[in-house]
């Protein structure tokens, strides 16, 4: 066998699901119109963003920021119900905010970028200081 027969090729546009392409979110075909496909759609939007966008993540970060989405919107249906005074099931309310947590943990949700620029004043008052 070739040293390089471990590469992938890449492919044509057009052999690539719609999902690889960006033209849809899902594999099947979902009627994006819906509350919970909009929420989803919205969670998504913002967890990427967090990420430094869609030109900054790569496939791993993509997916897991997918699951943390759609473990959002379970959550949050679980707790309507709970709102709307229905019994709802404390063992998977508990199994999906532990999931997001660790999905949260994994994506580096929290974190705060630190400045490595510092303002003008900053770096005149180091300066300053150091003589």
């Amino acid at each position: 066998m070739p040293a390089d027969s471990t590469q992938i090729a890449p492919r044509m546009p057009t052999a690539r699901s719609r999902v690889t392409n960006g033209s849809t979110l899902f594999v099947e075909q979902v009627d994006g119109r819906g509350l919970v496909a909009r929420r989803y759609r919205d969670i998504l939007g913002a967890v990427v963003a967090d990420q430094g966008g869609q030109d900054q993540c790569s496939e791993v970060i993509l997916q897991l920021a997918r699951r943390f989405a759609a473990l959002s919107v379970q959550a949050e249906a679980l707790e309507a119900a709970l709102a709307r005074g229905e019994v709802i099931s404390l063992t998977d309310h508990a199994s999906i905010s532990s999931t997001l947590t660790r999905l949260s943990t994994r994506l580096g949700i929290g974190r705060k970028a630190k400045e490595i620029v510092p303002t003008i004043e900053g770096y005149l008052a180091k300066k300053g200081g150091a003589r």
